[in-house]
C-alpha cells in the first residue's frame, strides 16, 4: 500500500491506524502478562528465603534458650552429677553448639539466598523498563525526510 493511496484515502488510512494501535495494545498486554508471571516468581522465591531466614532465626533462638538452661544446670548441680553424667552433659552441649553452628550457617546461606533474590528483581525491574522504552521508541512512527506533505493529484 503506497503513501499516496493513503493520503487520498481516509478511510484506508484510519484502518492502518487502527490495525497498528490494535498490534501496540495486544503486544503490551502479552508482555504485562508475561512481566506479571516473571515478577510473581521472583516475589515468590523471595517470600520463601524470608520465611526460611525467620524460622531459621527462631531455632537458633530455641537452641540458645536451651544452652543456656543446660549450662545453669549444670553448674547448680554439678556437684551432684557423677562423673558420667557430667561427662553426658558436656557432650550434649557440645553437640548443641556444633547444631547451633550449622544453623546460622545455614541461616548465613539463606540470607545470601534472599540478597541474591532482590539483587535479580531488581536487575529484571530494570531490564524490563529499558525493554519497554525501546519498544516504544520502535513504534513511534518518524517523519521521513524528502516527503511532502501534500497528497499527489
Amino acid at each position: 500500500m503506497s503513501r499516496t493511496f493513503l493520503y487520498q484515502n481516509a478511510d484506508a488510512k484510519r484502518l492502518v491506524v487502527t490495525a497498528i494501535e490494535a498490534a501496540g495494545d495486544r503486544r503490551r498486554r502479552d508482555r504485562e502478562t508475561h512481566d506479571a508471571n516473571v515478577e510473581a516468581s521472583w516475589q515468590q522465591r523471595a517470600l520463601n528465603a524470608e520465611d526460611a531466614v525467620k524460622a531459621a532465626y527462631a531455632e537458633i533462638d530455641t537452641q540458645r534458650e536451651r544452652i543456656g538452661l543446660l549450662l545453669g544446670q549444670l553448674r547448680d548441680l554439678q556437684a551432684e552429677y557423677t562423673e558420667g553424667t557430667a561427662q553426658r552433659l558436656a557432650e550434649e552441649n557440645t553437640e548443641l553448639k556444633q547444631r547451633l553452628r550449622r544453623l546460622t550457617e545455614d541461616n548465613r546461606v539463606l540470607d545470601q539466598k534472599l540478597q541474591a533474590a532482590r539483587s535479580n528483581n531488581r536487575f529484571l525491574d530494570k531490564r524490563l523498563a529499558d525493554l519497554e522504552a525501546e519498544l516504544l521508541d520502535t513504534q513511534v512512527p518518524k517523519p521521513l525526510a524528502g516527503i511532502s506533505k501534500r497528497p499527489a493529484r
